[in-house]
């Protein structure tokens, strides 16, 4: 599904250059081979005009639409919060043009599903931002499993425990934890890398059990849970998230243990890979990028550019994520819909 000959460009515009764009994508745009940044939309045309000025954008627009009948973009990254994935991408692939997008895909797993229909009716690819299947230290892990350095997987085990913001705690909510524009919350946010990382190294998941929970009443969103995934040959994994910890209980390990041994390591702080087995102890570095998504950006490049190389995260990837966790805060959802209608219909009788 390569978008023109190998020797041409990728003319990128970028919707929504809000700050995930600032440092740890837009500027890959330009760095990647085959590939520039030459538009940017924000609905603040002034934040547009400023973000285009300091990162030496040709032009900026106030308006999505513009920005995609732009006849010079040539595919479109979209960097807006997920409930407006959705739209966008449907408008851009109408327009023919490729589309990456942020992870989460979109709101839930029917949205992921719609906007993967439209790819296919409209004959182009859609590729979103897990980009942790190209990072080097996490392909390092796949490797470590690959080549039996701790045996046969037997268990997974994640851990993410991060404390309240001020702004959560003095009631001024980000979009992260507000459902209608996130999904979910930081679960949503969060554990989706997690989740998609382990979907990379032992393919889908198929069996989830879960609780989730709000307990700290500051935000409608989920702020703990817990689950359980069982992938194909028996793999078994758990993972416990929380939100609302002190910080002193603050958190980050994922651990993959073997029969022969234990690979440790953090999914968002990048500390040393540990390898613990009958050789002893092992650390490798866990590198970070300038620009952390510059590898994934560059797959995606070659594959439109005409390569054929393939690229690790895809509409259909990202899917199975979003289905994942669509059963993991299900009953949560439930559960509110239904105290909200006992509300409502206590208020009418009263």
């Amino acid at each position: 599904m390569g978008l023109k000959r190998e020797t041409d460009m990728i003319n990128w515009g970028i919707i929504g250059c809000g700050k995930v764009t600032e440092l740890k994508s837009g500027p890959a745009f330009n760095k990647v081979n085959n590939s520039r940044l030459v538009a940017v939309m924000r609905r603040n045309a002034e934040l547009a005009a400023d973000y285009a000025r300091r990162h030496n954008v040709p032009r900026y627009y106030s308006d999505a639409g513009k920005l995609i009948a732009d006849k010079e973009v040539n595919a479109v990254y979209i960097a807006t919060p997920p409930g407006s994935h959705k739209e966008y991408a449907l408008r851009a692939m109408e327009a023919g043009k490729p589309v990456y997008i942020e992870k989460p895909m979109a709101l839930n797993y029917r949205e992921c599903v719609e906007i993967n229909k439209a790819a296919a009716h409209c004959g182009v690819p859609v590729f979103v931002a897990y980009y942790r299947r190209s990072l080097p230290g996490f392909l390092k892990i796949r490797d470590l499993i690959t080549d039996g350095t701790i045996g046969r997987i037997k268990l997974v085990m994640i851990r993410l425990f991060k404390s309240l913001s001020p702004d959560e705690i003095r009631g001024s909510l980000p979009w992260r934890v507000i459902p209608e524009f996130a999904g979910a919350g930081h679960f949503f946010d969060l554990a989706s890398h997690q989740l998609d990382y382990l979907d990379f190294l032992f393919g889908p998941v198929r069996k989830v059990s879960s609780l989730a929970l709000n307990q700290s009443g500051l935000y409608p969103a989920e702020d703990i849970v817990s689950a359980g995934f069982l992938f194909d040959n028996g793999i078994l994994a758990t993972g416990n998230w929380c939100f609302s910890v002190p910080e002193s209980a603050s958190c980050d390990t994922i651990e993959i243990i073997g029969e022969k041994g234990i690979i440790s390591t953090s999914t968002f702080s990048f500390d040393p890979i540990v390898v613990r087995n009958g050789d002893g102890t092992t650390e490798y570095k866990n590198e970070r990028p300038e620009n952390i998504q510059f590898y994934l950006i560059g797959q995606i490049v070659s594959s439109l550019s005409g390569s054929g190389d393939k690229v690790v995260s895809t509409g259909a990837t990202a899917a199975r994520t979003s289905r994942v966790m669509d059963r993991v805060v299900r009953e949560y959802y439930i559960r509110r819909q239904e105290e909200g209608v006992r509300r409502e219909e206590k208020g009418v009788s009263g």
